[in-house]
This record gives structure tokens, C-alpha cells and sequence, in this order.
């Protein structure tokens, strides 16, 4: 039988659609693009279980090109449904273990901070050993750099004693004195041939 207004080839037995129901599933197919997983799932429920009620007695379904039972379009739908709830699920168990390891870590952190003390005060001195734990030596200094450390600090010392070089306070420290020098106090004479005076 063929529905020419839907376009479709129904097989013998199928349910036949009129044109308006045609029209109305690509619009309803269309409007779940773009959907949340969480409302095309609660869409996938509903419609198997529409199916179930008003598609018993249909043999079979032509859905894109493709031709399915009831049951088949039933299963696909709670397909749907069945992996929104797996996740649901997942999502909930993830929180909680997310929870459960945010508790625990502190104290665990602590646990293993004090192994590792255990481990490189044991074998501080044994690379090898210490990359069987996944740990690498503590930076040591280099016995040439800190004795050319050392030999810098005693030449800016000897440079500085060398040309009396002293720092603020030392220069504070310093006073000069006089000595030798005689002070001999100047007095003015009276001024002579100023206006008033007598001859």
C-alpha cells in the first residue's frame, strides 16, 4: 500500500498514517535537535510508551528510509532512555566519590609526606634506590662553587682593606682633631672720624 500525500511505502499490516501525522512527526523530530539529553530522554519514555499503547497491532513502521517493528521503535526509545540513566547514575557516584577523596586526602597526604621522610633519610645517599621509589636526590651544594663563594667573600674583604674602604657607620666613627694651632682672639678698635665727635 502506498501513502503517496505522505511519500512512504508502507509494508502489508503496517499502520497507516495519514498525511497530517506525517507532517507532524518530522516536526516533532526537528524540535528535538538542539534538545538536552535529559528532555530527549524523558521525550524517548513517553513516546515508547505511547508506542506500546497505540502500536500493538501495527507490523511494521517506516521511519527514515528504514522499517521497524513496534518493538524495535519501542526498544530504540528506552535506548535512550537506559543511557541518561546510566549516566545519571555515573554522575552521582562520581559527587560522591569526589566527596569521599576530598575527606580522606588530607590525612592520606599527610601519611605519605612522612613515608618519603622515611624513605630519604634511609637511602638520602643511594640515587638508585631512590628512583626505585620514584624519587629523585636532594639538590647538594657543589663543594668548587662554595669554595669560590668563599674565595670571592676574602678578596672583597682584602680589597677593601686595601684601599680603606669603609662602610657608612665606620665613616661616623671617625673624628678629626686640631693640634699645633695657636688661636689668637682679634678685638676692632674704636672707630675714628665719625660724624658727632669732637675735634
Amino acid at each position: 500500500m502506498k501513502d503517496v500525500d505522505a511519500g512512504a511505502v508502507h509494508a502489508i499490516g503496517a499502520w497507516p498514517l495519514p498525511p497530517a501525522a506525517f507532517g507532524k512527526e518530522t516536526v516533532q523530530i526537528m524540535a528535538t535537535h538542539g534538545k538536552g539529553n535529559g528532555k530527549a530522554a524523558r521525550l524517548a519514555g513517553t513516546l515508547a510508551a505511547g508506542a506500546g499503547m497505540h502500536y500493538g497491532g501495527t507490523t511494521s513502521i517506516l521511519l527514515s528510509g528504514d522499517s521497524y517493528t513496534p518493538a524495535e521503535v519501542a526498544a530504540k526509545l528506552r535506548t535512550i532512555v537506559a543511557l541518561r540513566a546510566a549516566v545519571d547514575d555515573s554522575k552521582a557516584a562520581t559527587k560522591g566519590r569526589l566527596a569521599e577523596e576530598a575527606a580522606a586526602m588530607p590525612s592520606l597526604r599527610g601519611f605519605m609526606a612522612a613515608f618519603e621522610m622515611h624513605v630519604r633519610a634511609a637511602y638520602g645517599n643511594a640515587p638508585d634506590v631512590l628512583a626505585d621509589f620514584g624519587l629523585e636526590p636532594k639538590n647538594v651544594p657543589d663543594p668548587a662553587k662554595t669554595l669560590d663563594k668563599a674565595a670571592a667573600v676574602a678578596k672583597r674583604a682584602a680589597t677593601r682593606k686595601a684601599r680603606h674602604t669603609m662602610g657608612s657607620r665606620q665613616k661616623q666613627a671617625v673624628k678629626g682633631g686640631v693640634t699645633g694651632v695657636t688661636v689668637i682672639p682679634v678685638t676692632s678698635a674704636p672707630p675714628t672720624g665719625s660724624k658727632g665727635s669732637p675735634p
